[in-house]
């Protein structure tokens, strides 16, 4: 069976410094329509970085939409859809936590919400640290720790960590680790 939807029409709502938000015509794979809103963004990068004695590297910040202080792994948005993911990531853990990595290697895509967000987030784990100043933008306020790995799974398992790239990276830094391939 085709599921592929096919756009016919784009019309922007808004664009903003962060998001664009558009509605769309689209044509369902039985010929009739419905209309899809999209949220476009230019994607982020999330790095799971891992110190010599196994403890990861995490931010503690106030994140607005949800009204509470969020425990996860240094992250940012890319500049545009353009920008090299890695490039960012080596940015956006200098920026946030002060470190530096001698190896970072690729964990995969997420797609952290695809019913409605076009955003993909490139996960990153790193290893090989050294550690610097921070120099977080001038709206981020955030705290550094570092939580040794087995309790951070442990933290994911109990729901204590709800953010989703940190779940995803993680899970996949512990798999890779257990398996030697770090």
């Amino acid at each position: 069976m085709n599921l592929e939807e096919k756009q016919l029409k784009k019309e922007y709502l808004y664009k903003g410094k962060i998001i664009n938000l558009r509605l769309d015509d689209a044509e369902l794979p039985d010929g009739s329509t419905a209309l899809r809103e999209i949220v476009e963004h230019p994607g982020g990068v999330c790095v799971a970085a891992l110190t010599d004695n196994d403890e990861v590297l995490l931010v503690k910040q106030f994140r607005y939409p949800y009204s509470e202080v969020i425990l996860e792994i240094p992250a940012g948005k890319r500049n545009s859809k353009e920008e090299n993911p890695l490039d960012c990531g080596i940015r956006e853990l200098k920026e946030e936590t002060g470190a530096t990595a001698q190896n970072f290697f690729f964990l995969g895509e997420l797609y952290p919400t695809p019913g409605y967000v076009d955003e993909v987030i490139y996960m990153y784990g790193a290893t090989g640290l050294s550690f610097g100043e921070a120099t977080p933008d001038e709206d981020e306020f955030l705290e550094v720790e570092k939580i040794p790995l087995d309790i951070l799974v442990n933290k994911i398992m109990s729901g204590e960590i709800k953010d989703a790239k940190t779940q995803t990276a993680i899970l996949k830094l512990k798999h890779l680790k257990e398996i030697g391939k770090i």
